[in-house]
């Protein structure tokens, strides 16, 4: 069990952001065509995350062209450059799979607001 252990810790990636579900990210996907190597922008809502360690994934969803777009990714991933957290989404569930079924506007997601204390901003 530590060789499994040992083994999976070397291929973590330490700079991933914290980022849940309902989050709007930007995630940066190499891309290799031919001989050149690209970055390309996959843009959306965090609709699931799943699993632990080197196995972890997480589903973006996004609109394109009238159709929605979906598309997992693994978290620990050698083809994703970075993640970027574009807005916080304040959602009450774990799966935001309902967001399938809506159009337009009901699409959204609320933004978290957060909250300044008087400890804070004093």
């Amino acid at each position: 069990m530590n060789k499994l252990k040992d083994f999976e810790e070397k291929y973590l990636k330490k700079d991933i952001p914290k980022f849940d579900i309902g989050d709007t990210v930007h995630v940066h996907v190499k891309i290799k065509e031919e001989e050149k190597t690209r970055i390309q922008v996959f843009d959306g809502i965090v609709i699931r995350k799943k699993g632990s360690g080197v196995r972890a994934t997480f589903t973006v969803r996004r609109i394109s062209y009238g159709e929605g777009v979906e598309r997992i990714f693994l978290i620990h991933s050698p083809f994703i450059d970075k993640v970027v957290v574009k807005k916080k989404g304040s959602v009450r569930r774990a799966k935001l799979y309902y967001l399938r079924d809506k159009k337009g506007k009901k699409s959204k997601v609320a933004q978290k607001v957060e909250t300044q204390t008087r400890a804070e901003g004093a």
